[in-house]
């Protein structure tokens, strides 16, 4: 397997993958369509995607992981990176991340998270936050922070992984593009 960035080539692929992986997801409502595609779509299209990554095995396209800036305290909706209020930049929002349904539980998502977490480190991002299962992300360092909060999400799981031994708090506030409705 190859963990690569994504080229242009690899739209249409990654769009299938990441719709195949969260369709019928449990975080999903029962026949709601995903989203998920369309984000990372959104995100490419402002210019948002700061990083989106591949695994590719036998030529096909198993897997994708995306990032893109951390909204981060009182943050102006078109402001690619905000400084939160003691001026600390260079953070980013993991997600989000897919595998197709066949490769799901063979390590392809964690070989992606881990590889973006190391270009990040190598690019000086201070770090990742993410909205996730702690149980499942602890294992890459994250955790919930004290006073790192997002709207309607239940602290637990607003998670955060410091990459230069420096502290974030605030609230996140999602890009617009992770509020993107299913297509008709």
């Amino acid at each position: 397997m190859l963990i690569r960035l994504e080229t242009d080539n690899d739209e249409a692929a990654i769009r299938a993958v990441e719709y195949a992986a969260f369709r019928n997801h449990p975080q999903h409502a029962p026949g709601a369509e995903p989203t998920e595609h369309l984000i990372v779509d959104a995100l490419r299209a402002s210019g948002r995607l700061s990083l989106s990554l591949v695994a590719e095995d036998g030529g096909a396209v198993v897997g994708h992981v995306a990032l893109s800036p951390a909204l981060l305290g009182n943050a102006p909706e078109d402001a690619p990176e905000v400084a939160m209020k003691d001026g600390n930049q260079g953070w980013y929002l993991l997600g989000p991340v897919g595998v197709t349904p066949e490769r799901q539980g063979r390590g392809i998502g964690s070989a992606l998270i881990r590889e973006a977490l190391e270009v990040m480190r190598d690019r000086g991002a201070r770090g990742v936050v993410l909205v996730g299962e702690p149980g499942y992300y602890a294992r890459f360092g994250f955790s919930a922070r004290p006073g790192l909060t997002m709207d309607g999400v239940p602290g637990r799981y607003v998670l955060g992984l410091s990459l230069d031994d420096g502290e974030v708090r605030g609230r996140i506030t999602a890009d617009p593009a992770f509020f993107v409705t299913a297509e008709a």
